[in-house]
């Protein structure tokens, strides 16, 4: 059976990343900047949409609602992307 080519950008021959490259699983930074970026970004989403409900309706406590739910969904996507497996 013929060896297969190592394809390019990958760390053995099968073409699977092992997580020893700069990008790879194993890099701490890159799931820092992840877990930051996945709270962040709920906070700014649901935030928002909090803030755009509360001007349309005249409000001043939907925002917080969006708030809260975006801290949780975002701590919620970091629970299943590094804590589930």
């Amino acid at each position: 059976m013929p060896k297969t080519p190592k394809l390019p950008g990958r760390s053995d021959d099968k073409g699977i990343n092992n997580g020893g490259g700069r990008f790879g699983a194993g890099n701490e930074e890159g799931a820092a900047w992840s877990i930051f970026g996945y709270i962040i970004s709920g906070l700014l989403i649901w935030g928002g949409i909090g803030y755009g409900l509360d001007r349309w309706l005249g409000t001043s406590f939907i925002v917080l609602i969006g708030l809260l739910l975006g801290a949780g969904s975002g701590i919620y996507l970091v629970w299943l992307r590094f804590v589930k497996n």
